[in-house]
């Protein structure tokens, strides 16, 4: 697998801090950051590529005024894909997809004007999602004619649940706002989302990156398997991280503080 230097980037950007603080940044602003099959490719590379290359956090954001519009119609359009052409470059999107959920990186989107279709698609993919004022989520394949390839059937339906999703298709119902915030689709609803994202993810850096890897991957694990399943990988994944000499040395230093504020009588 190549070196993440080595990556031949025509759509996103990449840059990463001394910190281990990547940064992802969707550059279509033309097109409304919309997603061709080049920017699909380049997702897939790259975050295959990230988990290995130092990254202790990253921040998803986009350049212009809107995160994401989507799949891109007019490829789409001009392509006249087959069935099987255009299954296939679903299986491209869940790539993408699976590599960002479960790579084991927190990833934290930072949102701003259009996140529909397949941008909220790749928006649900992130770990943490941070909107501003100007944000609004949308999934108008109804109104296109169209149906949800990227995984919205199992990430999207999983923030706000089936209904709303069912709705948001029929209707092109829009959210935005606190009531965004409300049904599940982000997190945190600030003036500067980018800002807000950077924060989260210098906070999320700290922790160390084994538990930072089962946070972000474990879990998701976890909830595709039946109740039984995922208490018994929920042992093992515990086992391994809460033994990790990060946590021995944190929890050393958290067991003598309270020791510490804890007074005589208390211990009696």
């Amino acid at each position: 697998m190549r070196k993440i230097s080595e990556l031949q980037l025509t759509n996103l950007l990449f840059s990463m801090d001394e910190d281990g603080i990547a940064v992802v940044t969707l550059n279509r602003p033309a097109k409304r950051n919309a997603l061709d099959s080049t920017t699909v490719e380049e997702l897939v590379e790259l975050f295959s590529t990230l988990p290995r290359a130092g990254a202790r956090a990253c921040v998803l954001r986009a350049e212009g005024p809107h995160f994401c519009a989507g799949l891109d119609l007019v490829e789409h359009w001009q392509a006249d894909r087959s069935a099987a052409d255009f299954m296939h470059l679903c299986l491209r999107w869940h790539e993408a997809f699976n590599k960002m959920e479960y790579g084991g990186v927190p990833i934290i989107a930072a949102l701003k004007g259009a996140v529909v279709g397949g941008g909220l698609e790749l928006a649900s993919a992130a770990h943490i999602r941070v909107a501003d004022q100007s944000t609004y989520f949308g999934l108008p394949e109804g109104q296109r004619g169209l149906f949800t390839g990227g995984g919205a059937t199992i990430r999207v339906a999983d923030l706000i649940g089936k209904a709303r999703m069912i709705d948001m298709m029929l209707t092109g119902r829009l959210y935005r706002g606190q009531e965004a915030v409300d049904v599940g689709l982000a997190q945190y609803l600030v003036e500067d989302s980018e800002a807000k994202a950077m924060e989260l993810a210098r906070a999320a850096a700290q922790n160390p990156p084994l538990s930072n890897f089962a946070i972000c991957s474990a879990i998701s694990h976890m909830q595709n398997m039946s109740a039984l399943d995922a208490a018994y990988a929920e042992s093992v994944v515990a086992g391994v991280v809460n033994t990790q000499e990060a946590a021995k040395a944190r929890l050393e230093a958290f067991a003598m503080g309270t020791a510490a504020r804890i007074k005589p009588d208390q211990n009696q």
